[in-house]
């Protein structure tokens, strides 16, 4: 029996010393690394793939619409061509996407959409485009019922392959303010259940302001966008159905939002739910700001800055096109387009790049395939997220709508377009350069750009010679690659060749080949902590934000936002690429965002991080009866930092005077900490000028939850 005792008693200590091991050494939780599926606030190393749903393939012919809704073999561009989630499905499972490189999905918007065929001049119309919504609550059985959904999100993620929703709760679908048998008469369902039409509109969820004239910013975002029955996000039940809509998609597992027409929405109401959505189930969205040849607006780049949602970049569009597609500008531009949006957008890298999508012609004119490469190289190589519409791939050609949607031709895996992508895609998640780097000219002139990715020790180098008859010797070229020899990194498909690079980091006199495009490339582990991404970059107190980047160590240590640090238990994973932490308990306002490893080391700064007062609903702001003299606009100020705290530099506005108020009139839509009291005034801006309302303070306690509107008198 003692024998016994003693062989239990030692199996014992054995085990408690094998498990009080384990616990002692185990690791903090694990971070979600930044390349994963799993990270849904950071698509710096993700190239997206944007899918026309109806037009990409027709994986189950028996939810394709009958009658006149559907064109057999899709010779009706404007009518619905049979493509569907299944056939994304069937896809994702084959390999095309990962073949080539593909690790996330943007598909068309998901919703219910009409059923009506309408005519106009131009010939007859349908919903196939997704974006005639009448129930944002349900599927377009024309796609899908939500389990072919919750396999296309199940395919997908176990492929490692996100999967973004469009989703445009700007308007419902085509109405007339006189003609109630028009289409569907703009009507909006809440599961089935009519809320209401765009005629006979008692409960005012929509704007009856006619249709916009685009003149200006007001104008666009309360007027209808075309014949678009326009909703009224301020109205209290249509914020909260806008809401419960999106929660329906978060939960099914999606991964992003892509947000159309943000041009056209009060600012206030989208940073209202993108706070919702932050607070909820944190994705990476981004919306759609339209801007045309040339065209630089300060507007755009104040929404990327504080909504507190990404943008898809026009700039860089409409510059590449310029560049590569119409010869109407040169490298030169260019390089001028990428340094000032380095400028103008605090999260540069974050902005979603691409040369195509369904609003304009396709980038492909079947007589260069070439400038269709390049255009690729450099949106794969360059800063932001890189985004390519389907087909491109196959060269697919096509003008404006509906001729740039036209039924995805084929699935050809040998096309040099394919092959471009799939060498390049994977670099986004290999070298963190490409994912977060600083860019840098090297070398230009008006049709060779040369420029260097940065980040830490990784360093990315890419040469493109736009002209396909002239070949330009290179000399002078100077990169922070370590010297050596360099193999191109796309194997020559486009020509490109090896480089030399000698140990002060001056590369070897080259021929840079008509038409050639050469990217090289050199990794190592960090030698010291640097910070790629922050998302989201807006929260409460207490929520939890993610930081990629790279050399942080295997163990915690300290994150700071300005002078204020978090450790221990207020960081809840940290890894060498990845550390997720808790927003402190500071005031609200723009932060600078570090870490400290522990080994004392300090990372760059990520500035601009906006902690919030508390989460966020939107009010509506109007001042009755303040006149002005000419060149004097009106402002928000207040006593929260949403509304400035008091600094008339930070005051919100100018207000606006025209369709739902009208001028002695000014009102605003501003996104305001929940349930507080606040204090406002308004002022008088005309230049440096600034005069203050009179009286005492106004005094507002915002709803818990729900949108409001504050009315009160200018006080002399």
């Amino acid at each position: 029996m003692l024998k016994k005792v003693s062989r239990w008693t030692l199996f014992m200590m054995l085990a408690v010393m094998l498990l009080s091991s384990l616990f002692i050494n185990a690791p903090a939780v694990q971070a979600v690394p930044d390349t994963s599926v799993l990270n849904k606030v950071n698509f710096s190393t993700d190239v997206i793939y944007q899918i026309f749903t109806d037009r990409f393939k027709d994986g189950n012919t028996g939810n394709n619409p009958v009658g006149s809704l559907f064109s057999s073999g899709c010779t009706d561009l404007r009518k619905y061509c049979g493509g569907d989630w299944q056939g994304i499905t069937d896809k994702i499972n084959d390999g095309y996407f990962t073949g080539m490189g593909i690790t996330a999905l943007w598909i068309s918007q998901p919703v219910e959409n009409i059923n009506a065929v309408l005519s106009y001049d131009f010939g007859d119309s349908t919903s196939y485009h997704g974006y005639w919504a009448r129930d944002f609550k349900r599927t377009n059985p024309y796609f899908g019922n939500f389990t072919d959904f919750d396999n296309l999100i199940a395919a997908a993620h176990a492929k490692g392959i996100k999967v973004v929703i469009d989703f445009a709760p700007n308007h419902t679908s085509p109405a007339k303010e006189t003609d109630a048998t028009f289409g569907e008469n703009g009507r909006l369902y809440d599961n089935g259940t009519l809320m209401g039409g765009y005629t006979n509109d008692t409960n005012a969820y929509f704007h009856h302001n006619g249709g916009t004239s685009f003149s200006n910013l007001e104008d666009g975002i309360y007027r209808n966008l075309f014949d678009l029955a326009d909703i009224n996000l301020q109205h209290s039940t249509i914020d909260t159905y806008m809401k419960a809509a999106i929660k329906l998609w978060l939960d099914k597992g999606i991964d992003g939002i892509r947000v159309d027409a943000v041009k056209h929405m009060p600012l206030g109401w989208q940073k209202n739910w993108v706070d919702y959505i932050n607070n909820y189930k944190p994705v990476f969205v981004f919306g759609e700001w339209f801007l045309g040849t040339n065209e630089v607006d300060p507007a755009n780049h104040d929404f990327a800055n504080e909504s507190g949602m990404s943008l898809l970049d026009f700039r860089f569009n409409q510059t590449v096109r310029e560049v590569f597609k119409d010869d109407a500008d040169t490298m030169y531009g260019l390089d001028a387009m990428i340094s000032g949006t380095n400028t103008d957008y605090h999260e540069v890298a974050d902005q979603v790049t691409f040369i195509d999508n369904h609003d304009m012609s396709r980038f492909a004119t079947g007589t260069n395939n070439r400038r269709v490469e390049q255009a690729l190289a450099l949106t794969l190589t360059s800063r932001g997220v890189p985004g390519i519409y389907y087909g491109t791939e196959q060269y697919v050609t096509g003008g404006t709508d509906p001729d740039n949607r036209k039924f995805m031709p084929s699935f050809s895996t040998t096309t040099t377009a394919y092959n471009v992508i799939s060498k390049l895609a994977p670099l986004r998640k290999s070298n963190p350069a490409f994912a977060y780097g600083t860019t840098q000219e090297r070398w230009i002139n008006n049709d060779v750009y040369i420029y260097e990715r940065k980040f830490g020790n990784n360093v990315g180098l890419v040469a493109i010679n736009r002209n396909t008859s002239t070949e330009y010797n290179i000399s002078g070229l100077v990169t922070a690659l370590p010297g050596g020899t360099y193999s191109d990194v796309v194997t020559g498909l486009l020509n490109g060749n090896s480089i030399s690079v000698s140990s002060t980091g001056a590369v070897t006199n080259f021929n840079l080949g008509a038409g050639e495009v050469g990217v090289w490339q050199y990794t190592a582990a960090a030698i010291a902590p640097v910070v790629g991404h922050v998302g989201p970059m807006m929260g409460v107190a207490g929520k939890e934000i993610t930081i990629d980047g790279r050399g942080f160590g295997a163990t915690k240590g300290t994150v700071y936002f300005g002078a204020t640090s978090v450790t221990g238990t207020g960081i809840t994973a940290w890894e060498d690429s990845q550390i997720k932490v808790k927003i402190p308990a500071v005031a609200a306002g723009m932060y600078d965002v570090k870490i400290r490893t522990s080994g004392a080391v300090d990372s760059n700064i990520y500035d601009k991080f906006e902690v919030l007062t508390a989460k966020q609903v939107v009010v509506r702001f109007v001042v009755k009866n303040a006149n002005t003299v000419v060149g004097e606009k009106v402002y928000l100020a207040g006593n929260v930092h949403e509304i400035g705290n008091w600094d008339t530099a930070k005051a919100i506005g100018p207000m606006f005077n025209q369709v739902i108020w009208a001028y002695p009139n000014w009102y605003y839509d501003v996104s305001v900490p929940a349930g507080t009291t606040i204090q406002f005034k308004f002022i008088k801006k005309n230049g440096s000028t600034v005069t203050w309302e009179g009286g005492s303070n106004h005094v507002y306690t915002t709803p818990a939850s729900t949108a409001s509107e504050i009315i009160v008198d200018w006080q002399p």
